[in-house]
């Protein structure tokens, strides 16, 4: 605590005094007001410690240089834009643990930060006094935080795992996503736009509106997509959104990561021979219902453009947003001579893969006495 008190005295005596053309007054029985300076520097607040000093002595400073939370674990405070003063004190007590707060809100009152401030995440614990809490939080130095951008099946999906780790919430971010002029601006479309998102974890800071998360998105798909992989895509005729659409293909019917390669050279063949591909979960996406089982013939009638069944080709859009795996699953597809595949009957989750439809008839009777035998309908 002297060394704290010397330190704020030594800046006191020295530079503050020099710099600061504050005019500091007292009203009626009002606390001292400390007028910032140009600059927007903190001299103002060292000129309000000498004087607190001078009139309360070494109590009000040890206000000022106390810890007011405890926890030695880093806790965050996250300041929303509707935030005041009072409620960012209330915040303080409720999720950071703070005892007193009187220093704080001394600075508060003796400086202009009710009037500006600051949305962010912040972090503290117990080796924050309080001078330096108030500093970061005033001066808006936040912490940032890890986004978790995750591979899941629709947008609106997305938006629900997204917005509890942003600012943004979930209607501002599906307003924006469903702007055709706005999504249409960044080269994608409805259809597309999943191929937009690469799911990985993200450092960035919390306070980001839903055009900087969407912003944040297409500068990292412009990384992934670097020159080599787009070379990459080339070779195989395919562009990065088309690759997304494999991915995304390739994803909903392989949990197996080292099955991936596999199960996307086996569709690149039936791309390069003009077969359709087929794909079950395909069918599942045209009718929105993920949790079937066993794909019927009733089922192969659904009319849409996503039916691999009835149209010859990719699906106009991803069917989920493809993982980095299974894009690189694309990229690095395994070169082979298979166009027929089959879950095994031993429902592990991996495939029979067959080069003939004898062969692969073979292997779906297998599957489909499997199934009967479970009585999976």
């Amino acid at each position: 605590m002297k060394k704290n008190l010397h330190h704020i005295s030594k800046i006191v005596r020295g530079q503050a005094m020099k710099k600061t053309k504050h005019v500091i007054r007292k009203v009626g029985t009002t606390p001292f007001r400390v007028f910032m300076n140009s600059n927007n520097n903190l001299v103002g607040m060292v000129v309000m410690l000498m004087v607190l000093a001078t009139i309360g002595g070494v109590g009000l400073l040890s206000v000022l240089t106390s810890r007011p939370i405890a926890s030695p674990v880093a806790r965050f405070l996250y300041i929303d834009a509707d935030d005041d003063f009072d409620s960012i004190c209330v915040k303080m007590k409720r999720d950071l643990g703070a005892g007193s707060l009187a220093g704080f809100r001394l600075l508060g009152a003796c400086t202009s930060y009710k009037e500006h401030i600051h949305t962010g995440a912040y972090s503290f614990s117990s080796a924050h006094h309080t001078l330096r809490i108030f500093r970061d939080l005033r001066a808006g130095h936040q912490t940032p935080v890890k986004m978790v951008v995750p591979s899941v099946r629709t947008i609106p999906q997305l938006i629900a795992r997204v917005a509890p780790q942003i600012m943004a919430d979930s209607t501002e971010l599906q307003e924006l996503l469903n702007d055709s002029v706005y999504v249409d601006k960044l080269g994608f479309n409805a259809q597309t736009l999943p191929a937009l998102f690469i799911p990985n974890t993200y450092e960035v800071y919390w306070n980001m509106n839903a055009k900087a998360f969407v912003r944040r998105m297409h500068r990292e798909y412009e990384v992934y997509w670097n020159k080599a992989r787009r070379a990459k895509a080339k070779e195989l005729k395919l562009d990065p959104i088309e690759v997304s659409i494999l991915a995304s293909i390739v994803e909903e019917e392989t949990a197996n990561n080292e099955e991936k390669p596999r199960v996307a050279g086996l569709y690149w063949n039936r791309l390069q021979r003009g077969i359709p591909l087929q794909a079950d979960p395909t069918i599942k996406f045209s009718l929105k219902d993920f949790s079937l089982r066993r794909i019927l013939f009733k089922h192969l009638e659904v009319e849409s453009p996503y039916n691999t069944y009835k149209h010859v080709g990719l699906p106009p859009g991803p069917i989920r947003i493809p993982s980095v795996v299974g894009l690189n699953s694309v990229l690095n597809r395994e070169e082979h001579k298979y166009i027929y595949m089959c879950a095994k009957e031993d429902f592990s989750g991996t495939h029979n893969f067959a080069r003939t439809l004898s062969q692969h008839n073979a292997n779906a009777r297998r599957y489909q006495q499997a199934l009967n035998k479970r009585k999976i309908k």
